[in-house]
């Protein structure tokens, strides 16, 4: 929680203030609480801070068909530790399957607590106060970063491929997903020399300010849905701000995270700094959420498995936790809205990365005014859509990631048809082999049915009809998630009273999923805590140091 040192030597003083691992360290005095200075604990003395600017941020939410899979040669199959390929500690493999086909793609060693032991005894030795990696200056270590992100950019091809084989997204989404995560990790290059704390007023004898510094080992748990793009998202803000990682990809789609952990041994980090283990949720996933010596997790997933995490996080050493969770988000179609501009973005917001998305607009609320024609032409683009091999150039939607996944899909299909619903297309399998469904649209939604109020991760588009706006406001607000929304309407005192009305960390007015890397991303209420991305996304991997030191 706090530190002190009484010395009249300047340099001790300044090197105490650096190492001492305190909220508040005091420099020839003790106990100088200011109101305007940041008060809060290192380790198990707390997280967040009191007094100050710091301690507002508590206290407030940000709003900002068969596959024919090419031969992609797998390089990388083992655990990533101190830029070393380590065999699983208990001899375990697990299969890799392709999501197209249904088929093993090849064997992963299955890391476990032994293994993530091993992995955060690395990062450890890597995060000493000595080592290279804390001794480099900024421009050292952002060097590092855009040399990682240039080296995402060389492999664009290889590693499209190898997200697709593995996840099922169209090659072309792939590809995307990695420019976009190269140019995430560059963004955050640029943060490393910017990361600064403040001088405070204090008495005419003292001196105040405050020191960002690195939290320490962090252990990030990222999903399947977006392999790449989310290792990125979780890599950017933590090296930025100098911390070392255990990183645990999905047991799903462990392949790119591997080779991304071959460029960053190329790239020149020093080993222990990024650390790679393939493995499933209880075994692994638990075993960083449990780590006593880990000092913060960072979770993308569902609410049930976030709500385990963060239980295991306050159970163990009260390590600091952010969470990026589930949603049900709203789209709103104002009677006002240009029709086929409307459709298209509906389509895009429920439709796009198969529907395996947290944000996806899975509640697409329509005025009653425009409510038929709106559904007579979703359905026509609907069916329009090339559902099939994710490597042919014109496919828009690829297969589900697994056959559980597939199944629980269509079970939330046969719900909807017997809740009431009006099946208007799609829903059914699209090919015999591997996991693909059509896009489905259902008309006649009401708010208290299963598909309407459950995240279904799948290409089902549920559209509910509304009369008033005040009504629609609380009807989109009715959920225990706020991740995303979106409203479509010409008229902008309308889109600004939507934007300030509906629960969710983002809302998008007539865009839907406008995701950038300078912008903050997170959910309000069961959707997650902390952001991700934009200057907002640097807060959650560094300790707040309050230094006060008494001219004497």
């Amino acid at each position: 929680l706090a530190a002190g040192v009484i010395t009249k030597d300047l340099s001790r003083a300044l090197q105490f203030v650096e190492q001492l691992q305190a909220g508040s360290v005091w420099v020839n005095q003790y106990g100088a609480l200011q109101f305007q200075a940041p008060f809060g604990g290192f380790k198990e003395s707390g997280h967040g801070r009191e007094l100050g600017r710091y301690g507002l941020a508590e206290y407030y939410e940000m709003s900002s068909s068969d596959s024919q899979a090419r031969k992609v040669e797998i390089k990388y199959t083992q655990i990533f530790i101190n830029n070393e390929w380590h065999k699983a500690a208990n001899g375990k493999t697990f299969p890799v399957i392709n999501p197209s086909t249904g088929e093993e793609i090849c064997q992963v060693e299955e890391a476990t607590r032994v293994d993530v032991d091993k992995a955060v005894k690395a990062a450890r030795k890597a995060f000493d106060i000595e080592s290279p990696w804390r001794k480099y200056e900024p421009v050292a270590r952002a060097n590092l970063m855009r040399k990682f992100a240039t080296l995402l950019r060389r492999d664009v091809d290889y590693l499209s491929k190898l997200e697709t084989l593995n996840n099922g997204k169209s090659v072309e989404d792939s590809k995307g997903d990695i420019l976009a995560s190269a140019d995430c990790i560059d963004y955050y290059a640029g943060w490393v020399d910017k990361i600064t704390g403040e001088t405070i007023p204090g008495g005419c004898d003292q001196m105040i300010f405050t020191r960002h510094e690195p939290i320490g080992v962090c252990g990030q748990i990222i999903p399947w849905n977006y392999p790449i793009m989310m290792m990125a998202w979780k890599f950017g803000p933590a090296l930025a701000c100098g911390n070392v990682i255990v990183l645990k990809p999905a047991e799903q789609t462990p392949l790119t995270a591997l080779y991304c952990a071959s460029l960053i041994k190329e790239a020149g980090f020093p080993p222990g700094v990024v650390n790679v283990v393939p493995g499933d949720g209880p075994q692994c996933g638990n075993a960083i959420s449990v780590h006593e010596d880990i000092d913060k997790v960072a979770f993308t997933g569902s609410v049930e498995v976030g709500k385990k995490v963060q239980e295991a996080a306050a159970k163990s050493n009260l390590k600091r936790v952010s969470l990026e969770l589930g949603g049900k988000s709203p789209l709103i179609i104002c009677e006002d809205a240009d029709i086929d501009y409307a459709v298209s973005v509906a389509h895009r917001a429920i439709f796009t990365n198969a529907a395996q998305n947290c944000t996806a607009g899975s509640r697409t609320f329509v005025h009653s005014k425009i409510y038929d024609e709106f559904i007579a032409r979703s359905v026509e683009l609907a069916k329009k859509r090339v559902v099939g091999d994710p490597f042919d150039p014109d496919t828009e939607q690829g297969p589900q990631i697994n056959d559980s996944q597939f199944q629980k899909i269509l079970s939330y299909i046969e719900s909807a048809k017997k809740d009431g619903a009006k099946l208007e297309c799609g829903g059914e399998r699209a090919g015999n082999k591997g996991y693909f469904i059509k896009p489905t649209i259902f008309s006649g939604v009401k708010d208290n049915m299963k598909i309407a109020r459950e995240e279904i991760f799948g290409p089902v588009m549920s559209v509910l009809k509304f009369d008033s706006y005040e009504e629609v406001i609380k009807r989109a607000n009715g959920t225990s998630f706020g991740l995303g929304a979106g409203v479509i309407t010409k008229d902008l005192t309308r889109g600004l009273t939507f934007a300030q009305q509906l629960q969710a960390g983002s809302v998008w007015v007539n865009d839907y999923d406008a995701v950038c890397n300078q912008a903050p991303f997170g959910g309000f209420k069961q959707s997650g805590h902390g952001r991700e991305l934009g200057r907002y996304g640097l807060e959650a991997y560094y300790e707040v140091k309050t230094v006060v030191i008494k001219l004497v």
